[in-house]
């Protein structure tokens, strides 16, 4: 009899050894993921409005930050109406490639995967017509510096120049340069795709700038830099 009593008081104890065991097991998971979820809320807080670091952005990863050759830029060719190439000494951009780019399901206007071409919107003016181009790039990839990384240094007085499938080459003066909240940037539209000073052919570059956002995955701003030909 006191055999048995004995056999069960083990029996007994072991389970309660195997609860507890299972039971601190459990805490400790949810201890783990309270600490994950903290830290990773900690560290989006920390990164949300700074200037973006050199990590790898997941929007950012099909982005192509191979410099062209002289060759490749050589080797573009487009209609002789359409834009070719843009040069913007100041910025040290010298015959960037023009694409011609649409918008995409979101109603957004298409950037160029390589980060030093440029985006012409196919449906804004040609230049030598009168019209206003509205011309789009990168501010960076995930490493490298994009092609207008330093639009908003331009000032007025400042010359964009774009080269025509033909050869033949405008100058643009700027007169605007304008950093505009994301939030406002859509309906900035509507006048960067107009010349600044009405009857006069135009060109306005686009481009992302301010600080990073990482909850959103874009930066919190828009450039715009508008110009208008002078021969």
């Amino acid at each position: 009899m006191t055999i048995l009593v004995m056999s069960l008081k083990i029996k007994g104890w072991r389970k309660i050894v195997k609860w507890v065991a299972w039971s601190l097991l459990a805490v400790l998971l949810i201890v783990f993921i309270v600490r994950v979820l903290v830290f990773e809320n900690n560290y989006y807080g920390e990164k949300e409005g700074s200037e973006r670091s050199g990590a790898v952005i997941q929007e950012d990863t099909d982005l192509d930050e191979t410099e062209p050759t002289k060759d490749e830029i050589a080797e573009y060719k487009v209609a002789p109406d359409r834009p070719r190439y843009l040069t913007v000494e100041k910025l040290g951009v010298k015959n960037s490639r023009i694409l011609p780019m649409n918008v995409n399901a979101s109603g957004e206007l298409d950037t160029p995967r390589n980060i030093f071409d440029v985006g012409w919107y196919v449906a804004s003016g040609k230049p030598g017509q009168g019209g206003t181009l509205v011309i789009d790039g990168h501010n960076g990839g995930p490493h490298v510096h994009g092609v207008f990384k330093n639009l908003p240094d331009l000032a007025a007085g400042d010359i964009i120049r774009v080269e025509r499938g033909d050869g033949a080459v405008f100058n643009y003066k700027v007169v605007e340069n304008k950093t505009v909240p994301l939030a406002d940037s859509d309906a900035y539209m509507s006048a960067a795709s107009r010349s600044p000073e009405p009857g006069k052919e135009s060109v306005t570059l686009i481009s992302c700038t301010g600080e990073w956002s990482q909850a959103q995955g874009t930066y919190l701003s828009r450039q715009f830099t508008r110009a208008i030909l002078i021969d």
